[in-house]
């Protein structure tokens, strides 16, 4: 969920059903009554984000589809841009490449100042740069990166996840994830896979991503992370426990958060991880707010 830019409003995402559904604010910032729609919403499928754009003229949903299956067709995937005005989103327009097949977006954020988009590619392992001009998005993709540091070495299912640009528009940030196991020892053992940060430097005439860095987080399935608002630390945060070979023997990686020290270069450095016992729960989402 987010709010819109003078918070009056907040915007939440459903996955499934996939929605979009806008809340006023109260005077004591609590929430209040959901704002009727002065039309019929395509949310598209598996929406996973929506953001309001920096002049809050627009709202996007970013609906990430469905891998196909051996028994079911891809789900396409879109980024659904509505018009926003007062809470109604209006004159919905679908970017989606090639009718959103290949193509599952997850995430997206904004430049600080330019007219810039990144949006990570989930099942396609992307992350693209699209542009805005006049108030409206560019449907052209203006740049497309690898995530992975081995996009050719795929061991187990990886999926790109958040995206954040540095608060001061030089570099933008990517997570990579893998989680799948297999038997080892009766056990079920993580079966190999990038879990890891990857760091952009952003040209700063054209906006294109070049990466610059990947960081391990040394945990798996870093699922969010988050840059603290003075733009010197990053947390990645990790949704379970899972056992990992250790040469001839098992262990297990706890769920937690991972810190990074970030430079002026933009790249990471690992700070420390705080172990944290999630028992049979799952640590879904993290974030940080300033002071």
């Amino acid at each position: 969920m987010t709010t819109d830019m003078p918070s009056e409003n907040i915007l939440v995402a459903f996955n499934n059903p996939s929605a979009v559904r806008v809340y006023r604010i109260n005077k004591d910032f609590a929430p209040g009554e959901e704002v009727t729609q002065p039309g019929p919403i395509d949310a598209g499928i598996f929406a996973h984000q929506v953001r309001v754009t920096p002049d809050n003229r627009l709202a996007i949903l970013v609906t990430r589809g469905n891998e196909a299956t051996p028994t079911k067709a891809e789900d396409p995937g879109a980024l659904k841009i509505f018009d926003y005005k007062d809470g109604m989103l209006t004159n919905e327009v679908s970017v989606a490449p090639d009718g959103g097949k290949e193509f599952g977006p997850r995430h997206l954020d904004f430049h600080p100042t330019k007219p810039w988009i990144y949006v990570s590619i989930e099942t396609q392992n992307k992350i693209y740069m699209y542009r805005m001009d006049g108030g409206r998005i560019s449907p052209e993709i203006a740049y497309r990166a690898e995530t992975l540091a081995e996009p050719k070495n795929i061991r187990a299912r990886q999926a790109a996840g958040t995206v954040h640009v540095h608060p001061n528009g030089r570099f933008v940030y990517g997570a990579n994830r893998a989680e799948e196991t297999t038997e080892l020892q009766g056990k079920k053992v993580f079966k190999g896979g990038e879990n890891s940060i990857v760091v952009y430097a952003i040209d700063q005439t054209t906006g294109e991503p070049k990466p610059i860095q990947h960081i391990e987080t040394r945990a798996i399935h870093p699922r969010t992370f988050h840059i603290d608002p003075s733009g010197r630390m990053l947390v990645a945060q990790h949704n379970l426990p899972v056992d990992v070979r250790d040469g001839n023997a098992i262990k297990t990686l706890p769920a937690g958060l991972s810190v990074f020290r970030i430079g002026e270069d933009g790249k990471l450095t690992f700070a420390r991880k705080y172990d944290i016992d999630v028992g049979d729960k799952t640590m879904f989402w993290m974030g940080m707010v300033p002071l």
